[in-house]
C-alpha cells in the first residue's frame, strides 16, 4: 500500500509537471532530538524521541484563492533499520480568501493548532501525527481570529476505537492587551464487537485567557504573559454517569532577545486527565505532567538560526512537579523551501 502511494504520488509530480496550473511546491524537513529525564516520575516516562520527517507537497491553484494539494509525510526514526518508520498521506483541499480561511482533508496539523499550549497537545504529537484529518474553518483579520476545526483521529474496527477531536479557538486584541480562548471536546468510542462492553468516553479541556504584549513597549523582541482559567470536563457514559470537572490557572510567559528566549508555563489546580491509568495516551494527547496539582516548566531556548527557508533551535527545559525538578533537552532543525 505504501509503495503503491509513493508510485502514485512520483507518477502525478512527473505528469504535472508540463502543465501551467502547477503553481504551488513545496519540499519539507523537520528533524528533532528529545531527550527526557524524568527518571521516578509517576505522571512521565524518561525516553529520546528522535527522527527526521521529509514532507514534499504539489498543489494546483486556481483563482488566487483555490487549490488542492498532494504530498506525503515520511518519518525515519534514528536508529531504525526501517527506510520509513511512519507514513502519512498529505491531500486536501484549501480556500484562502481574506478574512476566511478553509481547509478539509489531510492537512499538516500546524496550519491549525500551532497555538494551542501543551495542556492540549504534548510535543511529541508534532512528531508522530503531523496531519489532522478532516475540517478547519477560519475568520481572521490581523491577529485578530476564530476557528472551528475537527481531527477524526481513529475509525472504529475489531481493534481501533472511534475518536475524534471537535475544537474552537480564538483571539481578540485590544491594544497591547488580548483575550483568547483553545477548547476542544474528544469523543473515545469503543471498539467493534468488543469482548467486554467498554463505555464511551467524552473528554473536553477549555482554557480562557487574559494576555499583554509588550513587545514593542520595551527593547525586547518578545514580552508576552498571559493567565487562565482551565477547565477540564470528563465523563465515562454509564447509567449513573455524572461530569467530572478539574479546574485550574494556567499562566505563560515568554520573554525573548534577539536569538535567546526564556518560555515559562505554570499550571496550579486540579490534576487533569482522571482517568489515565486506565486508558493513557489513547484519550489524552496533552501533557501527562498536567495531571500534577502544580507544575511549572520553564523553556530556555536559542535560535541558532531563523529565517523563513530554516529554523535551528536548542531547548534546555526544567520541569517542576512531585517536588522535584526534571531536565529535557531538545535540538530541532526545520528546513522550507517552496515558490510561493
Amino acid at each position: 500500500m505504501k509503495m503503491s502511494l509513493l508510485f502514485l504520488f512520483s507518477c502525478l509530480i512527473i505528469s504535472t509537471s508540463g502543465f501551467s496550473q502547477v503553481k504551488k511546491w513545496q519540499v519539507g524537513l523537520f528533524s528533532f532530538f528529545d531527550n527526557t529525564e524524568f527518571a521516578h516520575s509517576s505522571f512521565q516516562i524518561p525516553q529520546t524521541m528522535s527522527g527526521v520527517l521529509f514532507t514534499p507537497e504539489i498543489g494546483l491553484c486556481w483563482d488566487s484563492a483555490h487549490s488542492v494539494n498532494i504530498g506525503v509525510d515520511l518519518l525515519h526514526e534514528f536508529g531504525s533499520d526501517n527506510a520509513v518508520d511512519y507514513f502519512y498521506p498529505t491531500a486536501f483541499y484549501e480556500m484562502d480568501r481574506k478574512p476566511f480561511r478553509f481547509y478539509m482533508g489531510a492537512f499538516p496539523r500546524k496550519y491549525a493548532l500551532d497555538k494551542y499550549p501543551r495542556i492540549f497537545f504534548q510535543d511529541s504529537i508534532s512528531y508522530y501525527r503531523p496531519n489532522i484529518n478532516g475540517i478547519f474553518c477560519e475568520f481572521y483579520k490581523k491577529q485578530n481570529y476564530i476557528n472551528v476545526w475537527l481531527d477524526w483521529t481513529s475509525r472504529k474496527s475489531q481493534s481501533m476505537h472511534e475518536a475524534f477531536f471537535m475544537g474552537l479557538s480564538g483571539r481578540y486584541n485590544f491594544g497591547i492587551l488580548y483575550a483568547q480562548h483553545f477548547g476542544y471536546m474528544f469523543h473515545f468510542a469503543g471498539v467493534m464487537d468488543p469482548v467486554e462492553h467498554e463505555p464511551l468516553h467524552d473528554n473536553g479541556v477549555f482554557l480562557t485567557s487574559l494576555g499583554i504584549d509588550l513587545s514593542k513597549k520595551t527593547i525586547l523582541d518578545k514580552l508576552d504573559i498571559n493567565a487562565g482559567w482551565v477547565a477540564g470536563l470528563e465523563r465515562e457514559r454509564s447509567d449513573q454517569a455524572e461530569w467530572i470537572i478539574q479546574n485550574g490557572l494556567l499562566m505563560e510567559t515568554k520573554i525573548e532577545y534577539r536569538w535567546i528566549g526564556v518560555f515559562n508555563s505554570l499550571y496550579i489546580g486540579n490534576g487533569q486527565m482522571y482517568y489515565y491509568d486506565e486508558y493513557g495516551n489513547e484519550l489524552y494527547w496533552g501533557d501527562p505532567f498536567y495531571r500534577a496539582s502544580s507544575y511549572n516548566r520553564s523553556d530556555i531556548y536559542v535560535n541558532f538560526i531563523k529565517n523563513k527557508v530554516v529554523s535551528l533551535k536548542l531547548i534546555y527545559s526544567l520541569h517542576f512537579a512531585e517536588n522535584t525538578m526534571y531536565h529535557e533537552q531538545s535540538l530541532k532543525v526545520s528546513f522550507n523551501l517552496n515558490n510561493y
